[in-house]
């Protein structure tokens, strides 16, 4: 009989927490976590998501991927209210997520013992740091702690930009914002900056499922990072999503056109095409010289598109 989804997330954190043997979870269990995800993998478990596509979601918004998760079922995928080092900017990339909790030491000195026979050094705070790949962004959940949270400054903020050439997300604080925001092209969505040193906090997992205040995050979800807030999708929705707001784009640019020249009335844009509406899109889709997708794409996600 197979176990329900949750129960088998249940089960991995049970397992993870109280053997206190794992700093992160095996590939297996990472799998586990992630089993809708049917691509390749990391080897740490993570999908391996494509870098095609994360370029691309970079010109989905924030409504177009939240309301597409809604409609999947998804709904506490996004966190808002973030203090952002370069608000203009839009970060996207593949999670590695880290768990803090307020310090309590048997358990924070079985983390360390851990880290010691694993060859793990420096701070427990620099760990996650360690595993970053190029195109990741680093996910920590630090229980909104502002004063004396701070995960980073600028030293590890320069170490994470050199392996994963994004930045962070930390439901917690950092320091030297300053230092920070001369690293070029590392960008940060924290909730406060605080002038100082991380106390009486304790690493517990890294690849461990995290909350990041609304929302439930695994590792390998992607993030969509701007302005307004953070959309985490699960890595199995990532393509179809892309596609999906590129084609209502597409659609939105027709119409648009269309009642600009007065060929249709806003009535008929709004509601179920018409036949004849979907014609002249197909026509006027042939015509069209910067589309935002291969057209192979676009023919293929056309046949399953319901109008």
């Amino acid at each position: 009989m197979m176990m329900r989804p949750i129960c088998i997330i249940a089960l991995i954190c049970v397992t993870f927490n109280l053997s206190a043997q794992q700093i992160t979870p095996t590939p297996e269990q990472i799998k586990t976590l992630t089993a809708e995800w049917k691509g390749e993998r990391f080897a740490d478990g993570r999908p391996k998501t494509s870098d095609r596509f994360l370029a691309r979601l970079k010109n989905v918004s924030l409504e177009e991927a939240w309301g597409y998760l809604r409609n999947k079922g998804y709904q506490n995928q996004f966190e808002g209210d973030w203090t952002i080092i370069r608000p203009d900017s839009v970060m996207v990339g593949r999670v590695v997520t880290a768990q803090y909790m307020p310090l309590r030491p048997d358990y924070d000195k079985l983390i360390k013992d851990k880290g010691k026979t694993e060859g793990r050094i420096g701070g427990t705070n620099s760990w996650p740091i360690d595993v970053l790949q190029n195109g990741d962004v680093y996910v920590a959940d630090s229980y909104g702690k502002i004063v004396d949270g701070t995960l980073i400054g600028d030293n590890l903020g320069n170490a994470i930009y050199a392996k994963s050439h994004t930045g962070v997300v930390f439901y917690g604080s950092v320091r030297d914002i300053e230092g920070l925001e001369e690293i070029n092209g590392f960008n940060g969505w924290v909730k406060g900056y605080d002038p100082s040193y991380i106390q009486q906090m304790m690493l517990a997992g890294i690849n461990v499922p995290i909350r990041i205040g609304r929302a439930t995050v695994l590792p390998g979800d992607v993030v969509l990072a701007k302005k307004g807030g953070i959309v985490f999708i699960p890595a199995q929705f990532l393509e179809d999503l892309v596609l999906n707001s590129e084609f209502v784009q597409l659609r939105d640019a027709f119409g648009h056109q269309r009642l600009r020249e007065g060929k249709y009335t806003p009535g008929q844009i709004d509601q179920q095409w018409t036949d004849e509406i979907k014609k002249d899109f197909l026509q006027w889709l042939d015509i069209q010289k910067d589309l935002p997708m291969t057209r192979q794409e676009l023919d293929a996600y056309m046949k399953d598109r319901t109008w």
